[in-house]
């Protein structure tokens, strides 16, 4: 069996971070595995709190799963400070880390801050240029190339800075209110639009875990970049049609909309 590690955030709420990371990779078929990068005190409405491990604990973790079950595929997401950054960075170079896929989380759907400022500088420089994809949402394309994005063109000119900057083929998300959550694919200077239909549902908490950890899992199988994005994109679709109703603010994804079977079955 395939096997992806996540690297982020605990969310206590279930609907982002390690949780999502973990019933995404679940369900699009490979073994989950994950290393703690922060604490979080979070629901539907906001984070309240955030308590960061110790690096040497963070380097502990990943020391323990790269000696033990390689993972084919790691997913990158909230690391809120320099020092932990630079701790991953340095084990996954020196373990040889394949298909990285680096979510570069510093705003919340709620709007909370997830990144200290003088971190941002070293995520770009430490992460992206071991990285396989970045998937950037469109505030954060703005920070890491610099320019602001107002449409399509302003897109494709962020996603190609940040791929030729740092080496690294960029998924810039479109669904912050540039288009209907059209998203654009740069790699070796080759532009890809994929092309989605928004839909309506409010409950968007952890959309960017769950596309990234998608993305990774079908790396992690052996289908292209181009086809795993596309099918990333296909499965954060469906869970969000299936209109799952949780918490009182933007409530999370119904990530095993696709669960059959004996053992998901409710009492009758």
């Amino acid at each position: 069996m395939k096997t992806a590690l996540t690297i982020a955030g605990s969310d206590c709420s279930g609907g982002a971070g390690i949780q999502a990371d973990l019933k995404t990779m679940t369900m699009n078929g490979v073994y989950a595995m994950s290393a703690i990068t922060a604490l979080t005190a979070q629901n539907t409405t906001g984070v309240r709190s955030i308590s960061e491990p110790p690096a040497e604990f963070l380097r502990a973790q990943l020391d323990a799963v790269f000696e033990d079950i390689f993972p084919d595929a790691v997913k990158i997401g909230m690391v809120s400070s320099s020092e932990l950054i630079r701790v991953i960075a340095e084990r996954l170079s020196h373990y040889g880390a394949k298909n990285i896929v680096t979510d570069p989380v510093m705003v919340a759907t709620s709007g909370s801050a997830l990144i200290k400022t003088d971190a941002v500088n070293t995520l770009a420089e430490e992460l992206l240029p071991i990285a396989a994809l970045v998937t950037p949402n469109i505030p954060e394309a703005e920070v890491l190339s610099g320019t602001e994005i107002k449409n399509r063109e302003d897109m494709l000119a962020a996603a190609k800075f940040i791929s030729e900057k740092y080496g690294c083929a960029t998924l810039v998300k479109g669904g912050h209110s540039i288009n209907d959550a059209t998203d654009l694919l740069y790699s070796g200077g080759r532009a890809e639009w994929f092309e989605g239909e928004r839909i309506d549902n409010p409950n968007t908490h952890g959309t960017g875990c769950t596309l990234s950890s998608a993305i990774a899992a079908n790396l992690a199988k052996g289908f292209s970049l181009t086809e795993s994005v596309r099918r990333a994109k296909n499965y954060i679709s469906s869970a969000l049609a299936a209109q799952l109703d949780l918490g009182r603010g933007s409530g999370p994804m119904m990530h095993n909309f696709d669960l059959n079977g004996e053992y998901a079955r409710e009492a009758e």
